[in-house]
């Protein structure tokens, strides 16, 4: 090991509210992937340290599932407060480990506030039902209860946000919250979890296990662990639905994507490539939402390409944290070779690159884990370029004859995270939005992320369980109902007993 290995910060856990270092665990490197520097090692946690996280999220929520739910959204209309206040220094952890450009950064954490504002509406949103005189003296209410643990297992790409879709809407129901981040840009956690001790969060009902398959697997066989979120790649989303279903538990496990845009003939060619281009190559292209595919039909595909190869060839690539910089890098030197191996596959299998991404450096910064913006013309259904979720700044355009044929090809696909169709009809619109098997759409909208009071998902390959999330699906996956049935007789204790069911009579 190197010397700037073994210099390099040792990033812990949070359980019980305090940051924690066991002697003797296994450690990964994190990177800076515009240098490919390491910058510090993350603990792995072992079965023990999982189970220290949920022993105190278990003795923690037996107190604040009790509390008064006005006092519980207190805590998050200040956690909301100590965000705001910290989003630069929040935005700079985001950028130093994942690479996204520091816009990109601000603009996950806006979408994680986002939930945390719906989530302080939980006194409405926890309201019960009550029928009145159901039967002769018989009142009927219902209301719904926090399931007790809960924990969370969130990918790289949004080392805030995802948490944040997560934990507030958990947390505020009156459930304890285990989190385990990527190991890949792990500091935003510990960050997240000073501002919930911030905000006055008791201890225990917000933990971080940073670690690898061997925390993920803990939690999912975990006997009090109630429920698991999951958002990641879909082989991943099915281990975890799979397993923690066998085991019992509540799952929502949203996996991943091939995001097609239709682009029509009446469509405003500059606007689909200006949006077509953000939504492609923003973040690197490492969101779940990005678009991959392009379905452009037949009588305009050239010129949009041209106008798409235009944007893409300005699309200024350089670290995060220059303020210049449109796109960074990826998150890792292997991400960054299979993404070029796609590419590669891609060409030599008969497509055409008219902008292509590979090999493409930065000035002072050689060693950083970067890729171009790419563009892919003239790729088959076949090819790995299409059927792989590439999770890369590349655009595969596919042409088609009309929208019959395009709705046709997105609901070939098994992925349905979202789909986009950009046109001028409303008759196109409504066509394609009643047509495809897709669980978010967006019309002129590239990324059709819901906001917040919505819920986010899929459908197909995109999710695994019933449950979306954040949003009014997130309260019920949270929680779980009780309806009482309620009689106060004014009777002699002697009366007979009844041996038949309530009526209304």
């Amino acid at each position: 090991m190197s010397a700037l290995v073994d210099t390099a910060p040792l990033i812990g856990h949070v359980v019980g509210g305090q940051v924690t270092t066991p002697e003797g665990s296994r450690t990964q490197d994190v990177f800076d992937p515009a240098t490919g520097r390491v910058t510090g090692r993350v603990l792995l946690a072992e079965q023990a340290d999982v189970d220290a996280a949920v022993a105190a999220a278990v003795t923690a929520a037996q107190s604040w599932s009790q509390e008064p739910v006005a006092k519980r959204t207190a805590v998050l209309f200040a956690l909301r407060e100590q965000i705001v206040q910290h989003t630069d220094e929040l935005a700079a952890i985001i950028t130093a480990e994942h690479g996204k450009v520091l816009a990109d950064s601000h603009g996950e954490i806006a979408r994680g506030l986002e939930v945390i504002e719906y989530a302080c509406g939980m006194p409405q949103l926890l309201k019960g039902e009550y029928t009145d005189q159901a039967a002769t003296g018989v009142d009927v209410f219902s209301f719904r209860e926090p399931l007790g643990v809960v924990a969370g297992i969130t990918p790289f790409n949004f080392p805030a946000m995802v948490p944040l879709w997560m934990a507030p809407m958990a947390i505020a129901t009156g459930n304890a919250f285990v989190l385990k981040p990527s190991e890949r840009d792990p500091s935003a956690s510990l960050f997240l979890a000073r501002m919930w001790k911030a905000a006055g969060l008791p201890d225990g009902v917000f933990s971080v296990v940073q670690g690898d398959r061997v925390a993920v697997d803990a939690l999912l066989t975990h006997p009090d662990v109630a429920a698991v979120s999951f958002v990641g790649s879909t082989p991943i989303a099915q281990h975890v639905h799979a397993t923690a279903t066998a085991h019992g538990k509540r799952v929502q496990a949203l996996g991943g994507a091939k995001n097609h845009a239709v682009v029509l003939a009446d469509a405003d060619l500059d606007l689909a490539a200006t949006h077509l281009t953000g939504a492609a190559f923003g973040a690197a292209g490492e969101r779940c939402m990005a678009i991959s595919v392009a379905v452009v039909v037949d009588e305009i595909a050239d010129a949009l390409l041209e106008r798409l190869t235009a944007a893409a060839q300005k699309v200024r690539v350089a670290p995060g944290n220059d303020p210049d910089s449109d796109m960074g890098p990826v998150i890792t030197r292997a991400s960054q070779l299979r993404i070029e191996e796609i590419v590669t596959d891609a060409v030599d299998s008969g497509a055409s690159a008219p902008v292509d991404g590979r090999g493409h450096t930065v000035s002072g910064h050689e060693d950083g884990f970067f890729v171009g913006p790419t563009i892919l013309d003239g790729v088959t259904t076949d090819m790995r370029a299409y059927v792989e979720e590439i999770f890369g700044p590349v655009l595969v355009v596919i042409r088609a004859a009309d929208l019959a044929e395009a709705i046709d090809l997105v609901n070939a696909n098994p992925y349905g995270n979202g789909t986009a169709v950009f046109t001028s009809s409303g008759d196109a619109a409504r066509t394609f939005q009643r047509a495809v098997n897709v669980g978010m759409i967006g019309i002129n909208v590239p990324i059709p992320v819901p906001v917040g009071w919505h819920s986010f998902g899929g459908w197909k390959n995109s999710l695994f369980g019933e449950s979306h999330i954040y949003g009014p699906e997130s309260v019920r996956f949270y929680t779980r109902g009780k309806v009482v049935t309620s009689r106060w007789p004014n009777t002699p204790a002697s009366a007979k007993f009844h041996f038949g069911r309530t009526t209304s009579h």
